[in-house]
């Protein structure tokens, strides 16, 4: 072999290493049992890997509680259409932990215009009265996903304006023009199912769109059961991603003897299948009907609204700050309006 050959085969060599070393895990690898024996249904946890999320899932410092009573706060401030009922002083507290939720750095005129804090040409103060809402209703309609744990700004948001996790409709690449298929969304690399060749858009379908999540087949010959192979590529991407945003296998919601079987499955299935439909609920009622609020910056390649999806909230833990919940200490965040005043049209 010439000089030349050796020189590029030992670099092919090094980017070789340098992809498995960035796209495996090394050990040590711990495992629970999660199932019964015999069904390998362990989850499999990377302590190396728990650990260094572990400082992205701390419960922040907080206000000492602040009293009910006293005037409220829609007699005393103008424009408070969703918390008017709290005290100034629950009122205060919370608007002054929330700019600690949210945007720590830009302070409270990331919402509020600081010459008139009753102004709402802020986008950003009419998207976070929806958001409000949003974070109200989870906590009133969705305890079938959120139990008693319930949701606050931070488990989204973790100190930053933008959550760190949300997704846009994905056109993919261009493709040539002339008579090649139409896309199918496989066969290119798909970040959100493990740089797989999956589907590389598994949200738009099932937590936008209301979409049937189906495999191929439940039995082994045709009974009726007539789901497509596509169907089946993009129903697996979907489950790639929930398992990666959770930190979990599988076998966290299904049994591996039968995974299509509900009364086989774990408890988290159920809890799962509610996840879906709350996301797409969210999705839908909040986010895309805040269309028109969001600016052309904030919109995706094809003019959508930014969506939520397992990711946004789990953040890699299989409970959202490992289970831990704040609503305790912002009993605001419970309350609910009536559906009346829910709609986008009344905050803008």
């Amino acid at each position: 072999m010439s000089f030349p050959l050796r020189i590029a085969a030992a670099i092919f060599g090094l980017i070789v290493i340098a992809v498995v070393l960035v796209t495996t895990e090394r050990p040590p690898i711990d495992g629970v049992q999660h199932g019964y024996r015999g069904t390998a249904m362990d989850e499999i946890y990377n302590p190396r890997m728990l650990a260094a999320q572990a400082a992205s899932n701390v419960i922040p410092g907080g206000l000492a509680p602040a009293s009910p009573n006293g005037p409220k706060a829609g007699a005393i401030y103008k424009n408070v259409k969703v918390l008017g009922d709290l005290s100034v002083g629950q009122f205060t507290r919370l608007m002054a932990t929330m700019t600690n939720w949210v945007s720590p750095k830009a302070g409270c005129t990331y919402c509020h215009n600081g010459a008139n804090f009753a102004d709402d040409s802020l986008y950003t103060k009419v998207v976070a009265r929806r958001m409000l809402q949003m974070v109200q209703h989870i906590n009133a309609d969705w305890k079938t996903h959120v139990a008693g744990v319930g949701v606050t700004c931070w488990t989204c948001h973790r100190g930053n304006p933008v959550p760190a996790y949300i997704w846009y409709e994905n056109p993919g690449p261009e493709a040539p023009q002339g008579m090649a298929e139409t896309g199918t969304g496989k066969n290119l690399v798909s970040t959100v199912a493990g740089y797989s060749s999956l589907p590389y858009d598994p949200f738009t379908p099932f937590l936008e769109h209301d979409y049937q999540i189906r495999d191929q087949s439940t039995t082994a010959l045709p009974t009726g059961d007539r789901q497509s192979i596509k169907q089946t590529d993009w129903t697996y991407a979907l489950m790639i991603h929930f398992a990666t945003s959770l930190g979990v296998n599988c076998t966290y919601c299904h049994n591996t003897r039968a995974f299509s079987d509900w009364s086989q499955s774990p408890p988290q299935r159920v809890t799962a299948w509610y996840g879906i439909r709350m996301a797409r609920d969210l999705n839908v009622n909040y986010l895309d009907a805040l269309h028109n609020v969001f600016p052309p910056a904030r919109l995706g390649q094809l003019g959508d609204s930014p969506k939520l999806n397992c990711q946004t909230c789990h953040q890699g833990a299989f409970k959202p700050l490992y289970g831990v919940s704040m609503l305790g200490n912002y009993p605001e965040l419970l309350m609910i309006k009536p559906a009346s005043a829910e709609t986008a049209s009344n905050m803008q």
